[in-house]
């Protein structure tokens, strides 16, 4: 007589009970570490969906030529002739982008510099600039919130309005500070000798005009996340300094600043991610043509007269690029650091 070795619905359940034990007993074994990372999995995931694939499809982009056939954008396999045009120059794109005044005012750059290091350079400047003095500033406004003092509400108020300004209405109200007939911002600056007749038609000029714009609005951005750093210190830490005779600067030095810099450092890592890809704040104030960033160029080359997508996507990948560089060296040095957030 044939066996029925078939599983009761019992002993089925019983095995995909211990299936499920076993997976609890496995990662309450995990260490920290290990739980962590598989913890992280899903969010890892919807990185490589969200960021990662975008990344590739534009290297993908920047290996095709940039000529239209039929219905399709882009053209055959040309490897990496695109990013060789990009930094010797010889492509559309710096005739169609670039300002002929932007080689004639702006320092360190010579008459025919290629597009690519004008915008290069012009990105790296607003990126360091932007991040330092927006650190230093907001480090101090910082400060000041932290204090206890009547009327903090208001002066919060004051230094976080700002950043909840659109862009595109602060970079017409700059625009409109410094254009020669309406806005009083030329006077005062020519009166001083800083800026020439027409600010907005000099790049010199007008980078320093997108590069205050920039401070003005996202130093509110920086305070409140080194704010954030400010209120897990111990207060009880500069009490004791105090008694022990430390003077301000020490008890700054040795208690804040170390408490602080996790904070610190994450706020500029976001400050410079986002300055590296300024756009916005440009087009609306100066215009890409005067104040070109890698960013111009990208949005000028998709949507632009010619639609040179292969170039267009070759400068986005350097740029994305650019900001890995940025982000590894962040980490690369805060990493071991007494009071890093690696």
């Amino acid at each position: 007589m044939a066996t029925d070795h078939t599983n009761s619905p019992a002993e089925t359940g019983a095995d995909s009970g211990g299936v499920f034990s076993g997976f609890l007993t496995w990662m309450e074994n995990l260490s920290e570490a290990a739980y962590a990372y598989l913890l992280l999995i899903p969010g890892f995931l919807l990185l490589a969906l969200v960021a990662f694939y975008p990344l590739l499809s534009t290297l993908r982009m920047s290996l095709l030529a940039d000529e239209t056939r039929g219905a399709e954008p882009l053209g055959g396999f040309v490897g990496l002739e695109n990013y060789i045009d990009v930094f010797t120059g010889d492509t559309r794109l710096s005739r169609q982008v670039i300002d002929v005044a932007l080689t004639s005012d702006f320092p360190f750059l010579e008459l025919g510099t290629p597009f690519f290091r004008q915008a290069l350079f012009v990105t790296l400047a607003f990126a360091i600039l932007s991040v330092l003095f927006e650190t230093i500033i907001g480090f101090g406004q910082a400060m000041v919130l932290n204090q206890e003092f009547e009327g903090r509400r208001w002066v919060r108020v004051a230094i976080i309005l700002p950043w909840a300004i659109p862009i595109v209405i602060q970079g017409m109200l700059f625009f409109l500070m410094f254009q020669p007939t309406v806005g009083f911002g030329s006077e005062i600056m020519q009166s001083i000798g800083l800026f020439g007749d027409n600010p907005l038609a000099s790049s010199r000029d007008s980078f320093i005009i997108v590069l205050v714009a920039d401070i003005w609005k996202t130093s509110a951005f920086m305070a409140l996340l080194i704010l954030a750093g400010l209120q897990s210190v111990d207060r009880s830490l500069y009490d004791v300094a105090k008694v022990s005779g430390a003077t301000p600067w020490q008890r700054f030095k040795l208690i804040t600043l170390p408490i602080v810099m996790p904070a610190l450092i994450v706020a500029m890592l976001f400050r410079t991610m986002d300055a590296m890809r300024v756009y916005g704040i440009i087009e609306s104030t100066a215009s890409c043509s005067t104040v070109p960033s890698m960013t111009c160029l990208v949005i000028d080359g998709l949507f632009g007269g010619t639609r040179i997508y292969g170039t267009a996507a070759a400068v986005a990948f350097l740029t994305a690029a650019l900001i890995g560089v940025f982000i590894a060296v962040y980490l690369a040095k805060f990493r071991d650091s007494e009071g890093g957030f690696m």
